[in-house]
């Protein structure tokens, strides 16, 4: 089994990078365990509250349950991946069932900020992109998809994206074993990445 870990800054294209490489292995081969998936539950949190948590914020998110689970597939048993909502900022009554794959892929903003997380990656990647491109991302997914007006969005940048960022998800990029510049947009990066791969688990 091959453990991959993929962070980077919010808007960076981790998301397209982790499509395009799903996208060139068997179905079969690979599992994606979002970050996200794994923040704290906030149900017992007042609703006018929960937009006030720093979700940047590596507390933010249950780095036991996340450990565990990885072990736990590594063993080759399955687990019951939690669930999240934006919307409401509580997780989810139900859970996704991931059996054992050859490849598992972490991804999320700090995915590279546990030691206990890292120890447990065989490949760990940073995707870098510029912070102005990371910023219009953002806006354009955080209106579309989270219900937030370009003021509240700007407003959360520079409050918490942008100093979270060079606080806790910057720093990481020094345990990348390999930096993709410019996100999914990098073709030979994600080539390589791919190749890599299909390398270790001799896919043709």
């Amino acid at each position: 089994m091959l453990i991959i870990g993929i962070a980077g800054g919010t808007g960076s294209g981790k998301t397209t990078v982790v499509r395009k490489i799903i996208e060139s292995l068997p179905p079969s081969e690979v599992v994606l365990l979002p970050q996200d998936s794994y923040y704290k539950d906030s149900s017992h949190v007042p609703v006018e509250e929960r937009q006030n948590i720093n979700f940047d914020h590596p507390d933010a998110f249950d780095w036991d349950l996340l450990t565990s689970h990885i072990k736990t597939l590594k063993e080759g048993k399955s687990i019951e991946q939690p669930t999240y909502s934006y919307l409401t900022c509580t997780r989810g009554p139900e859970t996704i069932h991931i059996e054992p794959c050859d490849v598992v892929i972490v991804e999320g903003i700090l995915t590279l900020c546990s030691k206990k997380l890292r120890e447990q990656m065989d490949l760990k990647v940073f995707v870098d992109t510029d912070s102005d491109e990371r910023l219009i991302r953002v806006i354009n997914r955080d209106i579309k998809e989270r219900g937030r007006t370009a003021s509240q969005v700007m407003d959360r940048y520079c409050k918490v994206l942008k100093p979270m960022h060079l606080q806790f998800i910057e720093p990481t990029k020094r345990y990348a074993d390999l930096i993709i510049p410019e996100g999914g947009t990098n073709k030979m990066a994600i080539h390589i990445l791919t190749m890599y791969i299909k390398n270790n688990l001799k896919i043709c």
